[in-house]
């Protein structure tokens, strides 16, 4: 899995956790629906989601960025430039 992967799945995780939408958490957090969507595609879409993008997201989740990240998925991520 590289970053990419790892952000939208933790996305996903989120919401499922919440009972919450993509929907939903774009109005929660002021982040487009297709930015969000873009961003969780598998099959494309954004491949490098900023990080105030993410806290964006964190903040209509009602996490901090370190709690979003601070999971064994995260830690485990080979590096990306070999």
């Amino acid at each position: 899995m590289n970053t990419r992967e790892a952000v939208a799945a933790r996305i996903i995780e989120l919401c499922k956790q919440r009972g919450m939408t993509l929907n939903a958490l774009a109005r929660e957090s002021a982040v487009p629906p297709s930015t969000l969507k873009n961003m969780t595609n598998p099959n494309g879409g954004s491949r490098n989601p900023g990080i105030v993008t993410i806290k964006m997201l964190c903040d209509g989740l009602g996490i901090s960025l370190q709690e979003f990240f601070s999971t064994p998925v995260f830690r485990n991520l080979e590096q990306e430039i070999q």
